[in-house]
């Protein structure tokens, strides 16, 4: 228990909610207690100090957010047990939310949770009631149950089917199970069966064995030996009444009929025989742990009870009265008995394989399981460790030179537009400046020398840099040599853009009557560097 409260009343509840038992060798302490022992001398967390704390620690109390949020982590990425710890954390406050998030399991107060702690979690308690937290756990595992049972009856049902149809097709020329028959097994299996194997309600039982873990298959080792264990039965079974049923039966033989031949009563005892070894196999597949009782609960299901029943039922008229679309005919009272033991002597049997210990079974030992990384010696894992720091290393390396590169390029291509618009709206328009040849747009659409006798057309406003520099710069004046009367000009006006267009306007219709620029300078620029050039930058 993590809380914010004094170590006193934290020790109380505790008490109360069965957290601390007496005799139990069980740790309290604050969050500066906590923060103190899991730190070293230059304040930083380890792991190992942690270790030492955690499998004892009991209550912590006075407690920050951050002190939750280490603690799970901590447990989280803890070695000193053999499995990895799975972390539930429960929470309402939004102080709740990195702890939540962190752990493997956030449980949020669905009434007094804050929305910060219900985007955090994984599961809202609806009625913040912390008993829901247990029916959560046990429908939990039963779902999980549920699954296992399912793929522990479907899969001894495939193997059997699909060796008994091509095993029998390739000796007999036949397939002893014809395909109407193979449709009603598929009916049995996937539908009716997973009606009554996942319709079973929880029980408390699931609460007294541990957890699952991590990493364990969903098809454990005690599966696994059932799933071989049956099917090697049934098949033993099956490959008899298709070789010897005839004689143990003193009945014709089907083997040997033609194609189109009528029903033979030997093939349908062997299909009515696989048909009740799969219903009665369905109790033994009730139980996934080695149980023995597979009778445990099943009354307390109805709808497994009528599942069995009904399909039962559905089989004696397939049987009897089936006929030739279902390639049967009828048997007698003794063939039926028979037939009802075989089926049953897959419980008798179930107990058979229960009673055989599973760590007899090296073969299974791997069973479900991928390569665990202790199989990898150590000397490839640093190889492999090392590889993939150069990969990375390299891999930003690469992508900070692409973006490099690529803002280097754009910058280019936007000096060119900006130097092929200036060169557009350039006072020397008849002649090809130094400026016009690092433009390639200018370069193609005037690729030779033009000089010709025009108008003298001189802006007074660089309309390109009137873009990005202050409007105090957009004025061009250009004063003819000899430099006199600078005193007398007048200063610029408060609103510059609007004098700027009164400006524009006159002098730009007729320029040589305004007296500003003299005819003989007017296609001339200022050399760079005369003071001329310094006078007309400056302004």
């Amino acid at each position: 228990m993590v809380t914010g409260d004094n170590i006193n009343t934290a020790r109380a509840i505790a008490v109360k909610c069965g957290i601390l038992q007496p005799g139990d060798d069980f740790v309290c302490m604050e969050g500066k207690e906590f923060n103190r022992l899991i730190r070293n001398e230059l304040g930083e967390i380890e792991q190992e100090r942690i270790d030492k704390i955690w499998p004892n620690l009991r209550v912590l109390a006075r407690s920050s957010p951050t002190d939750k949020h280490t603690l799970v982590k901590g447990i989280i990425d803890s070695t000193v047990l053999e499995q990895r710890q799975v972390v539930a954390v429960t929470g309402d406050g939004t102080n709740d939310g990195p702890a939540l998030k962190k752990a493997d399991v956030g449980f949020a107060m669905g009434i007094a949770g804050t929305d910060v702690a219900k985007e955090a979690s994984d599961i809202i308690l609806t009625d913040d009631n912390f008993s829901s937290i247990v029916k959560a756990v046990m429908w939990g595992r039963n779902v999980y149950d549920s699954i296992s049972k399912f793929l522990q009856f479907q899969l001894t049902v495939n193997v059997v089917a699909v060796i008994v149809a091509f095993t029998g097709a390739c000796i007999t020329q036949d397939s002893p199970l014809k395909a109407v028959q193979m449709l009603w097994v598929n009916l049995i299996m996937d539908t009716f069966a997973s009606l009554a194997l996942a319709t079973e309600p929880p029980t408390e039982a699931l609460l007294l064995r541990n957890p699952y873990g991590r990493k364990k298959p969903l098809i454990s080792r005690t599966m696994m030996k059932n799933i071989l264990g049956h099917a090697v039965f049934q098949l033993t079974l099956i490959f008899i009444l298709l070789f010897l049923g005839e004689i143990l039966f003193d009945i014709d033989s089907g083997r040997n009929t033609p194609l189109h031949a009528p029903p033979s009563e030997h093939y349908t005892i062997v299909f009515n025989t696989f048909v009740l070894m799969q219903i009665f196999n369905e109790l033994n597949a009730r139980k996934i742990h080695g149980e023995r009782n597979v009778f445990e609960g099943v009354f307390k299901n109805p709808i497994f009870c009528t599942i069995v029943l009904g399909t039962l039922l559905i089989q004696v008229v397939i049987v009897q009265f089936g006929g030739k679309p279902f390639s049967c005919v009828d048997l007698t009272l003794d063939q039926w008995l028979w037939c009802i033991f075989m089926g049953l002597s897959s419980l008798l049997w179930g107990q058979l394989v229960s009673s055989v210990p599973t760590s007899w079974l090296k073969f299974l030992k791997t069973a479900g399981h991928g390569t665990q990384q202790e199989e990898i010696p150590e000397e490839e894992l640093e190889e492999m460790n090392d590889l993939d720091e150069i990969d990375h290393a390299e891999m930003e390396l690469r992508r900070g030179q692409v973006l490099w590169c690529r803002g280097l390029n754009r910058i280019q291509t936007q000096i060119r537009v900006v130097n092929a618009f200036r060169d557009i709206v350039s006072p020397h328009e008849g002649l090809e400046t130094p400026e016009a040849r690092s433009s390639i747009h200018n370069f193609m659409t005037h690729p030779e020398f033009r000089i010709e006798d025009l108008e003298p057309h001189i802006p007074l406003i660089d309309e390109n840099e009137g873009e990005d520099e202050a409007p105090t710069k957009r004025i061009s004046i250009i004063i003819p040599p000899p430099l006199t009367g600078l005193s007398n000009l007048p200063p610029p006006s408060p609103n510059q853009n609007n004098n700027a267009m009164d400006v524009i306007n006159p002098l730009h219709k007729d320029t040589s009557r305004a007296g500003l620029i003299p005819s003989n300078s007017a296609s001339l620029p200022p050399c760079p560097g005369s003071p001329l050039h310094s006078l007309e930058t400056s302004l």
